[in-house]
């Protein structure tokens, strides 16, 4: 039975009881009156030993109880695991917001932030973020995403100082991850902006209160997605499979006329 059907029944089988109640005073004698008239300092006792009268607004209230403890949902437990507590939840919960939400608290400067990152950092990413052998680059590359060889760096292409604070945070340093204090991180991120020229005062103090205001130069070249809006005339509700373009398709270029593919030995070395 579903679970509107039970609660249906069960709502029928209160009103017909409280009806079957009814009928059953309605059809009773009146009691015969006794002489001896009570007293006023009996009165209350009696009073308060009379029940609640089962009239149409008892038995409204029965009915509306029985509805809403059926119709509560159970609690389902599948057997497995248990409720995760709030100081667990917090420690999954660190990502940082392009707005500022999640920063944790903490305060650094670049030149207090260089040291941690040499001694930290630099083996992978060299001393100013310029990369040691196949490890990413962090700084650099500004003007060069036009280009054909393209750097994409903090200061060249990230759209958002947060995703810098968030990831150093989340994952860094590598094989040690969420190892570093607040104060620490501040002044590890403070050291990252300072070599892309994001700040440029070495002692300018970075801090969940200042953090905010930092804006990195390619944001604005980052935009919601507006495929829906401007692609919209491309979409068909059944998609072409055959034929599609009118006219014979022309070939501009071959792989071999071209000369794409390298020749033995003059290709690129992989490491």
């Amino acid at each position: 039975m579903s679970r509107s059907r039970e609660i249906a029944a069960l709502l029928a089988a209160v009103l017909i009881g409280t009806a079957s109640v009814a009928v059953a005073q309605s059809g009773k004698p009146a009691a015969k009156e006794t002489s001896a008239k009570p007293t006023a300092k009996d009165a209350p006792a009696k009073d308060a030993a009379k029940p609640a009268p089962a009239g149409p607004a008892a038995a409204a209230g029965a009915a509306a109880a029985a509805v809403a403890t059926a119709a509560a949902p159970a609690k389902v437990h599948f057997g497995i695991g248990r409720e995760a507590k709030p100081d667990e939840i917090a420690g999954w919960d660190i990502d940082v917001r392009p707005d500022g939400q999640g920063l944790p608290p903490g305060k650094g400067t670049a030149r207090k932030g260089e040291e941690l990152f040499v001694a930290q950092c630099a083996a992978c990413h060299g001393e100013f973020g310029e990369s040691a052998g196949r490890w990413p680059v962090l700084a650099g590359g500004a003007g060069s995403l036009a280009s054909h060889d393209p750097v994409k760096t903090i200061g060249s292409y990230w759209p958002y100082a947060s995703t810098v604070i968030d990831y150093v945070r989340r994952a860094m340093p590598f094989g040690n991850a969420q190892s570093l204090s607040g104060d620490e991180l501040y002044s590890i991120v403070a050291y990252l902006l300072y070599l892309n020229d994001v700040i440029t005062d070495q002692d300018q103090e970075l801090s969940d209160k200042t953090f905010p205001t930092v804006k990195l130069t390619n944001e604005d070249n980052f935009f919601d997605d507006d495929r829906e809006v401007a692609e919209k005339s491309f979409w068909k509700k059944e998609p072409c499979m055959s034929n599609c373009v009118a006219g014979t398709p022309k070939v501009l270029g071959r792989a071999r006329a071209i000369d794409v593919t390298p020749e033995d030995g003059k290709g690129p070395r992989v490491e």
